[in-house]
């Protein structure tokens, strides 16, 4: 389970989508769509909703100072007294299924879609990268399945995990049944793996795909702040269940797609979170390659 201190720091910032995704109360986000591709395949970046956080060190830079965040706000030219994170999804087109990847807290991801040309129940699969509720809450909307015929994949250790948390059980009472689990490895379509991230939450997971030459990485919540996250990797985050392995995978992770310069995904990047991990120094930098505009 999430450190309490963790968890409640989680709570503050998800509480209306752990109330219910999609609900009357939830904030109007504005939708985007971004079309791309991977080898043969169709891909569209989904923005779901956009979250401003105040720069107190509850959550990035914990166990140092907001001044010393500000610094690394303010040199990227960042505004030093909040921290903004995006938070999207992934629509991956294969030949006889369409594929989302994480579902929001359910903000403006349905709109979304719908700019995109797709409607809610064209989706074939689902699958979670791991169960906070920005990345699974919007599998359900009005108390049913957002997606009706989708199947919703997730690694085993990350169900077992959402089923244990209280504060999911409205959504886990209207998902269950229609869960199909894995573990971290496995392929879970005929051009995405699977990949065990850990520290994050016992099961999260990336999703790597692949198709004759090109490859993109969605690398789930191995990162999440474009700024803070590349240029003090070493920092704790407040929403790491494990902070060390966490801290662990992040730099790990970070100095493979430095050297690789892999096509990588990242839902809590500036949208649509598109783009190469570059090293700068003894840190990182992002190098986005699609624009956010159409």
């Amino acid at each position: 389970m999430l450190a309490p201190k963790a968890f409640l720091a989680l709570l503050s910032i998800f509480a209306f989508a752990l109330a219910g995704a999609a609900s009357a109360q939830m904030p109007p986000q504005q939708p985007a769509s971004k079309s791309f591709k991977v080898g043969s395949l169709d891909v569209v970046a989904l923005h779901d909703a956009q979250f401003v956080r105040p720069n107190d060190n509850k959550i990035f830079g914990v166990g140092h100072t907001p001044e010393e965040v500000a610094d690394l706000l303010k040199a990227a030219g960042a505004p030093t007294d909040t921290v903004t994170l995006s938070v999207d999804a992934l629509l991956v087109k294969e030949p006889k299924k369409l594929i989302l990847i994480d579902t929001g807290v359910g903000g403006a991801l349905q709109q979304s879609l719908s700019q995109a040309g797709y409607k809610p129940e064209d989706v074939t699969d689902i699958l979670i990268t791991h169960s906070h509720p920005d990345h699974m809450g919007g599998l359900v909307k009005d108390g049913k399945l957002a997606f009706p015929k989708a199947t919703i994949r997730m690694s085993a250790a990350e169900w077992a995990f959402a089923k244990k948390n209280d504060q999911l059980a409205s959504i886990v009472k209207v998902i269950d049944g229609h869960v199909k689990t894995f573990k971290p490895g496995a392929k879970v379509a005929s051009g995405i793996t699977s990949v065990g991230l850990k520290g994050h939450t016992p099961g999260h997971v990336g999703y790597q795909i692949v198709s004759g030459k090109e490859k993109l990485f969605d690398i789930g919540d191995t990162v999440h702040s474009s700024i803070i996250s590349l240029a003090k990797p070493e920092w704790p985050v407040g929403f790491d269940s494990d902070a060390s392995g966490g801290e662990k995978n992040r730099i790990e992770t970070l100095k493979k797609l430095a050297q690789t310069n892999e096509l990588i995904f990242a839902p809590h990047f500036p949208f649509p979170g598109v783009g190469h991990i570059q090293a700068d120094g003894d840190h990182f930098k992002w190098e986005p390659t699609l624009s956010s505009g159409q």
